[in-house]
């Protein structure tokens, strides 16, 4: 892809102007005052959300301009958009932002289908600029740690992972993820998307899924309860579950990672905040056959790295790569993958078996 130039007029060199289309939610919560405020190449300059009282409060908050519409937004100056709109508008906001010349940061899933997301990719690519998907979580400083021990081949052949990201989510009039037509999906493809981003991350990316939904709790339209086994290219296995209808203070969200010479075990790693705990059980080499299978009592070797604000470091990711003129590493590749295994997801809890899913190069 040849990457779009910045607008002629932007004299910043070492900023990127940014404008945010769903300016409330997790935009209002998270993204911009912990991300586009602090990030150290980021400008925050207009904003947009169909509330346009929230709207107002977030521009004078954060010094941005209010526009009224996307078309407003995007005749700003702007280098980048960061889109936070519920899912079913994700595609026309997109393309709109490519049309104008402008990079895209969207949430995730990208859209609402596989069409969708490769709809905005394609129109990114032929409009030369570059699209990036919003999984903050792979920039947790101990997801990053665990993601090097297994890279340097410290568990050895992996064998098994799971991943748990749950919450009470009741009920509520307007809630969009509450509704398949406006999110896509409820738990497992709001939470559960999170989930198999990140075990693809350190495992590689899925050969095969077997889904289990339901409405066990909650009586709206999408499910509130989700699992997922997943086969991945590599041969090995794993489990994904996400609930709406489990207390906050009863899931620890749990990550846990496998292999023939040890594991990585973490709770509280997944989710939007950046701490948690992490211990790795490590042997040098596979041993022998222990007939009793003593265990040890051993505490691990705590994974401590320095804290990253993970929506600081997504938004300076996809900045310095627009400045450098490079590809990010939050590119739209994960968020087409993942678009692609929630897909087979939903379509086996329909069917009621395993689905394949075709292997994609990064």
């Amino acid at each position: 892809m040849t990457p779009a130039r910045l607008p002629r007029n932007n004299t910043m060199t070492s900023m990127i102007r940014w404008g945010v289309i769903g300016s409330g939610g997790i935009a209002r919560r998270r993204t911009i005052p912990e991300g586009l405020a602090r990030a150290r190449n980021a400008q925050l300059a207009a904003v947009h959300d169909v509330n346009s009282q929230a709207n107002a409060e977030v521009a004078r908050q954060f010094g941005a301009r209010a526009a009224g519409s996307v078309e407003e937004l995007l005749g700003c100056e702007l280098d980048a958009v960061y889109i936070a709109s519920p899912p079913r508008h994700h595609r026309e906001q997109a393309e709109a932002c490519a049309a104008a010349g402008r990079h895209v940061l969207c949430e995730k899933p990208l859209g609402l289908t596989v069409t969708d997301a490769e709809s905005m990719a394609a129109a990114c690519r032929q409009a030369g600029v570059r699209l990036g998907t919003a999984f903050m979580m792979r920039f947790h400083a101990q997801h990053q740690a665990a993601l090097r021990l297994i890279r340097e081949g410290r568990l050895g052949r992996l064998v098994f992972a799971r991943a748990q990201l749950s919450c009470w989510y009741p009920p509520m009039p307007g809630a969009w993820r509450q509704d398949p037509a406006q999110g896509g999906g409820g738990s497992l493809m709001d939470m559960g998307g999170h989930c198999i981003d990140l075990l693809e991350m350190f495992f590689g990316q899925a050969s095969a899924v077997s889904c289990f939904t339901n409405r066990t709790v909650h009586s709206y339209a999408s499910e509130d309860s989700a699992v997922v086994n997943l086969r991945f290219a590599n041969g090995a296995l794993g489990v994904v579950d996400a609930f709406f209808c489990v207390p906050d203070e009863a899931s620890q969200n749990r990550l846990e990672l496998y292999g023939e010479r040890g594991s990585i075990l973490a709770s509280g790693t997944i989710g939007q905040g950046e701490r948690g705990e992490m211990r790795a059980f490590l042997k040098d080499a596979a041993g022998g056959y222990d007939a009793r299978q003593t265990r040890s009592s051993a505490a691990g070797l705590p994974l401590e790295p320095e804290p990253v604000n993970l929506y600081r470091a997504e938004i300076e990711e996809f900045s310095q790569a627009l400045l450098e003129g490079r590809e990010p590493s939050n590119d739209a590749g994960p968020g087409l993958q993942s678009q692609r295994v929630l897909a087979a997801c939903y379509e086996s809890a329909r069917l009621g078996r395993a689905v394949n899913l075709p292997t994609f190069m990064p």
